[in-house]
Protein backbone atom coordinates (compact mmCIF):
# COMPACT_ATOMS: atom_id res chain seq x y z
CA UNK A 1 0.00 0.00 0.00
CA UNK A 2 1.26 3.30 -1.35
CA UNK A 3 2.46 5.84 1.89
CA UNK A 4 0.37 9.24 2.15
CA UNK A 5 2.07 11.86 1.87
CA UNK A 6 2.87 13.75 4.57
CA UNK A 7 3.52 10.27 6.52
CA UNK A 8 6.60 8.55 4.65
CA UNK A 9 9.36 9.78 7.18
CA UNK A 10 7.28 9.34 10.66
CA UNK A 11 7.00 5.42 9.06
CA UNK A 12 11.01 5.41 9.06
CA UNK A 13 10.75 6.48 12.75
CA UNK A 14 8.57 4.31 13.57
CA UNK A 15 9.54 0.86 11.90
CA UNK A 16 13.33 1.43 12.75
CA UNK A 17 12.39 1.70 16.39
CA UNK A 18 9.83 -1.49 16.27
CA UNK A 19 12.90 -3.50 13.95
CA UNK A 20 15.56 -2.51 16.54
CA UNK A 21 13.53 -4.28 19.05
CA UNK A 22 12.95 -7.47 16.90
CA UNK A 23 16.86 -7.64 15.74
CA UNK A 24 15.32 -7.31 12.01
CA UNK A 25 17.94 -4.39 11.95
CA UNK A 26 21.84 -4.70 12.72
CA UNK A 27 23.39 -1.72 13.55
CA UNK A 28 26.95 -1.12 12.82
CA UNK A 29 28.15 0.91 15.99
CA UNK A 30 30.94 3.18 15.01
CA UNK A 31 32.51 5.75 17.25
CA UNK A 32 32.60 9.34 15.42
CA UNK A 33 35.54 11.41 14.99
CA UNK A 34 35.98 14.62 13.01
CA UNK A 35 39.04 15.08 10.55
CA UNK A 36 39.27 18.69 8.82
CA UNK A 37 40.26 18.84 5.59
CA UNK A 38 40.42 21.54 2.97
CA UNK A 39 37.22 23.40 4.45
CA UNK A 40 35.53 20.46 4.72
CA UNK A 41 34.81 18.90 8.42
CA UNK A 42 34.84 15.17 7.72
CA UNK A 43 33.00 13.07 9.90
CA UNK A 44 34.72 9.29 9.96
CA UNK A 45 32.93 6.51 11.91
CA UNK A 46 35.02 4.03 13.00
CA UNK A 47 33.68 0.12 13.15
CA UNK A 48 33.34 -1.38 16.78
CA UNK A 49 30.65 -4.28 15.90
CA UNK A 50 31.32 -5.54 12.36
CA UNK A 51 32.02 -9.37 13.40
CA UNK A 52 28.31 -9.42 14.15
CA UNK A 53 28.05 -8.52 10.36
CA UNK A 54 29.74 -11.27 9.33
CA UNK A 55 28.30 -13.62 10.93
CA UNK A 56 25.04 -12.95 9.98
CA UNK A 57 26.34 -12.74 6.53
CA UNK A 58 27.85 -16.33 5.97
CA UNK A 59 24.76 -18.09 5.34
CA UNK A 60 23.84 -16.05 2.44
CA UNK A 61 24.60 -17.41 -1.07
CA UNK A 62 26.99 -15.12 -3.36
CA UNK A 63 23.64 -14.31 -5.69
CA UNK A 64 21.54 -13.16 -3.11
CA UNK A 65 19.17 -10.66 -3.31
CA UNK A 66 18.13 -8.92 -0.02
CA UNK A 67 15.60 -7.21 -2.03
CA UNK A 68 13.34 -9.91 -3.74
CA UNK A 69 11.70 -9.55 -1.83
CA UNK A 70 12.78 -7.10 1.42
CA UNK A 71 12.46 -8.47 5.10
CA UNK A 72 8.70 -7.11 5.86
CA UNK A 73 10.20 -5.88 9.15
CA UNK A 74 12.12 -3.33 7.34
CA UNK A 75 9.52 -2.57 4.52
CA UNK A 76 8.49 0.98 5.25
CA UNK A 77 5.88 1.00 2.21
CA UNK A 78 5.26 1.73 -1.46
CA UNK A 79 6.80 5.14 -2.67
CA UNK A 80 5.10 5.22 -6.21
CA UNK A 81 4.75 2.56 -8.30
CA UNK A 82 7.45 1.12 -8.99
CA UNK A 83 9.88 1.59 -5.88
CA UNK A 84 10.00 0.32 -2.03
CA UNK A 85 11.25 2.82 0.71
CA UNK A 86 13.30 -0.21 2.85
CA UNK A 87 15.66 0.40 5.70
CA UNK A 88 19.27 -0.47 5.32
CA UNK A 89 19.33 -3.91 7.74
CA UNK A 90 23.10 -3.14 8.31
CA UNK A 91 22.87 0.83 9.07
CA UNK A 92 25.67 3.29 10.01
CA UNK A 93 23.59 6.04 10.03
CA UNK A 94 20.35 6.02 12.00
CA UNK A 95 17.18 5.77 9.49
CA UNK A 96 18.85 4.71 6.48
CA UNK A 97 15.99 4.48 3.80
CA UNK A 98 16.77 2.51 0.43
CA UNK A 99 14.74 3.48 -2.33
CA UNK A 100 14.25 -0.29 -4.36
CA UNK A 101 12.78 -0.84 -7.15
CA UNK A 102 10.46 -3.80 -7.56
CA UNK A 103 11.82 -5.18 -10.26
CA UNK A 104 15.19 -5.94 -10.43
CA UNK A 105 17.31 -3.30 -12.73
CA UNK A 106 20.84 -3.52 -12.61
CA UNK A 107 22.85 -0.95 -10.38
CA UNK A 108 24.84 -0.24 -13.47
CA UNK A 109 22.05 1.44 -15.35
CA UNK A 110 21.02 4.72 -15.27
CA UNK A 111 18.36 6.59 -13.33
CA UNK A 112 14.93 7.62 -14.73
CA UNK A 113 12.33 10.37 -14.42
CA UNK A 114 10.99 7.57 -12.30
CA UNK A 115 13.67 7.58 -9.66
CA UNK A 116 13.60 11.22 -9.20
CA UNK A 117 10.31 10.72 -8.51
CA UNK A 118 10.68 8.36 -5.78
CA UNK A 119 13.67 10.28 -4.50
CA UNK A 120 12.12 13.35 -4.19
CA UNK A 121 8.56 12.29 -2.50
CA UNK A 122 11.50 11.68 0.05
CA UNK A 123 13.54 14.48 0.03
CA UNK A 124 10.13 16.51 0.33
CA UNK A 125 9.78 15.39 3.83
CA UNK A 126 13.24 15.56 5.19
CA UNK A 127 15.76 17.90 4.13
CA UNK A 128 18.02 15.60 4.09
CA UNK A 129 21.08 13.67 1.53
CA UNK A 130 19.86 10.93 -1.31
CA UNK A 131 22.20 9.42 -3.02
CA UNK A 132 23.06 7.09 -5.54
CA UNK A 133 26.35 5.03 -5.86
CA UNK A 134 26.31 3.47 -9.54
CA UNK A 135 28.07 0.64 -9.59
CA UNK A 136 30.79 -1.85 -7.72
CA UNK A 137 33.27 1.02 -8.15
CA UNK A 138 31.17 3.29 -7.29
CA UNK A 139 30.39 2.02 -3.74
CA UNK A 140 27.36 -0.23 -4.20
CA UNK A 141 27.04 -3.55 -2.42
CA UNK A 142 24.12 -4.97 -4.07
CA UNK A 143 23.24 -5.80 -8.01
CA UNK A 144 19.44 -4.57 -7.67
CA UNK A 145 19.17 -0.89 -8.39
CA UNK A 146 18.37 1.82 -4.84
CA UNK A 147 18.85 4.54 -4.30
CA UNK A 148 19.52 6.12 -0.79
CA UNK A 149 18.12 8.85 1.60
CA UNK A 150 19.27 9.86 5.01
CA UNK A 151 18.57 12.94 6.92
CA UNK A 152 21.02 15.60 7.21
CA UNK A 153 23.52 16.52 9.01
CA UNK A 154 25.71 14.85 7.16
CA UNK A 155 29.45 14.69 7.89
CA UNK A 156 30.15 17.91 10.80
CA UNK A 157 30.14 20.95 8.78
CA UNK A 158 26.48 22.14 10.55
CA UNK A 159 24.68 22.38 7.09
CA UNK A 160 22.82 19.54 5.39
CA UNK A 161 26.38 18.17 4.52
CA UNK A 162 29.52 19.24 4.89
CA UNK A 163 30.38 20.27 1.60
CA UNK A 164 27.16 23.03 1.05
CA UNK A 165 29.19 25.96 1.31
CA UNK A 166 32.03 24.84 -0.85
CA UNK A 167 29.43 23.45 -3.69
CA UNK A 168 27.52 26.65 -3.48
CA UNK A 169 30.88 28.07 -4.44
CA UNK A 170 31.64 25.88 -6.96
CA UNK A 171 35.10 25.01 -5.20
CA UNK A 172 34.90 21.17 -4.64
CA UNK A 173 37.88 19.86 -4.39
CA UNK A 174 37.45 16.51 -6.42
CA UNK A 175 36.37 16.09 -9.81
CA UNK A 176 32.55 16.84 -9.99
CA UNK A 177 30.28 18.09 -11.89
CA UNK A 178 27.28 20.40 -10.00
CA UNK A 179 23.40 21.57 -10.84
CA UNK A 180 20.76 23.51 -9.45
CA UNK A 181 18.45 20.95 -8.18
CA UNK A 182 14.43 20.92 -9.60
CA UNK A 183 11.52 19.50 -7.50
CA UNK A 184 10.21 18.29 -11.28
CA UNK A 185 11.20 14.59 -11.84
CA UNK A 186 11.54 15.13 -15.62
CA UNK A 187 13.47 18.35 -15.02
CA UNK A 188 16.01 17.22 -12.57
CA UNK A 189 16.32 13.55 -14.47
CA UNK A 190 17.23 16.23 -17.62
CA UNK A 191 19.74 17.92 -15.45
CA UNK A 192 21.31 14.47 -13.58
CA UNK A 193 22.03 13.11 -17.94
CA UNK A 194 23.53 16.68 -18.61
CA UNK A 195 26.17 16.16 -15.29
CA UNK A 196 27.19 12.78 -16.75
CA UNK A 197 27.28 13.91 -19.97
CA UNK A 198 29.40 16.90 -18.30
CA UNK A 199 32.07 14.21 -16.78
CA UNK A 200 32.02 12.24 -19.28
CA UNK A 201 30.20 8.82 -18.36
CA UNK A 202 26.96 9.70 -20.60
CA UNK A 203 27.68 6.56 -22.52
CA UNK A 204 28.58 4.47 -19.58
CA UNK A 205 26.33 4.29 -17.17
CA UNK A 206 28.69 3.95 -14.07
CA UNK A 207 30.63 4.40 -12.18
CA UNK A 208 29.65 7.80 -10.91
CA UNK A 209 28.26 8.90 -7.47
CA UNK A 210 25.63 10.97 -7.20
CA UNK A 211 24.19 13.14 -4.44
CA UNK A 212 21.21 15.27 -4.36
CA UNK A 213 19.86 17.96 -1.95
CA UNK A 214 16.98 20.11 -2.18
CA UNK A 215 19.76 22.78 -3.75
CA UNK A 216 21.67 20.85 -6.26
CA UNK A 217 22.50 17.53 -7.96
CA UNK A 218 26.26 16.25 -7.96
CA UNK A 219 27.60 13.68 -10.21
CA UNK A 220 31.51 12.23 -8.73
CA UNK A 221 32.77 9.98 -11.87
CA UNK A 222 34.63 7.54 -9.92
CA UNK A 223 37.19 4.78 -11.75
CA UNK A 224 38.34 3.04 -8.23
CA UNK A 225 35.95 1.96 -4.95
CA UNK A 226 38.88 2.14 -2.40
CA UNK A 227 41.79 3.48 -1.92
CA UNK A 228 45.07 2.65 0.10
CA UNK A 229 42.52 0.06 1.45
CA UNK A 230 39.67 2.07 2.19
CA UNK A 231 36.19 1.87 0.96
CA UNK A 232 34.34 5.07 -0.68
CA UNK A 233 30.67 5.69 -1.41
CA UNK A 234 28.57 8.64 -2.27
CA UNK A 235 28.74 9.98 1.56
CA UNK A 236 32.40 10.15 1.90
CA UNK A 237 32.23 13.11 -1.04
CA UNK A 238 29.62 14.76 1.47
CA UNK A 239 31.41 14.29 4.01
CA UNK A 240 31.05 10.97 5.69
CA UNK A 241 33.42 8.13 5.69
CA UNK A 242 33.28 4.84 7.22
CA UNK A 243 36.28 2.67 8.35
CA UNK A 244 36.67 -0.91 9.80
CA UNK A 245 40.14 -0.32 11.94
CA UNK A 246 41.64 2.40 14.21
CA UNK A 247 44.53 2.18 11.78
CA UNK A 248 42.71 3.10 9.11
CA UNK A 249 41.66 6.47 10.65
CA UNK A 250 45.06 7.17 11.13
CA UNK A 251 45.98 6.85 7.15
CA UNK A 252 42.68 8.95 6.86
CA UNK A 253 44.31 11.28 9.12
CA UNK A 254 47.99 11.47 7.51
CA UNK A 255 46.66 10.88 3.89
CA UNK A 256 43.61 13.48 4.19
CA UNK A 257 40.28 12.64 3.67
CA UNK A 258 40.42 14.94 0.46
CA UNK A 259 43.70 12.81 -1.35
CA UNK A 260 42.02 9.66 -0.66
CA UNK A 261 38.74 10.76 -2.27
CA UNK A 262 40.60 12.21 -5.35
CA UNK A 263 42.57 8.62 -5.81
CA UNK A 264 38.93 7.31 -6.37
CA UNK A 265 38.36 10.10 -8.79
CA UNK A 266 37.90 10.06 -12.91
CA UNK A 267 39.89 13.29 -13.77
CA UNK A 268 37.31 15.54 -15.54
CA UNK A 269 36.73 15.43 -19.23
Amino acid sequence: MELERGTLWQTVVARTAAAQRSGALLPIETDGVVVEDQGIRFLVRVAKNLARRAVTGEQRPPDFDPFDPPEPELTVGDVGPAHLAVLNKFNVVDQHLLLVTRRFVDQDELLDAGDFRALWRCLEEVDGLGFYNGGRVAGASQRHKHLQVVNAPVGAGGGRTAIDALARAHRLPFPSALAPFDADPLAAHTAYLSLLAEVDRARRAAPYNLLVTRDYLLVVPRTAESAQGISMNALGFAGSLFVKTAAQLELIRAVGPVELLRAVCAPRA
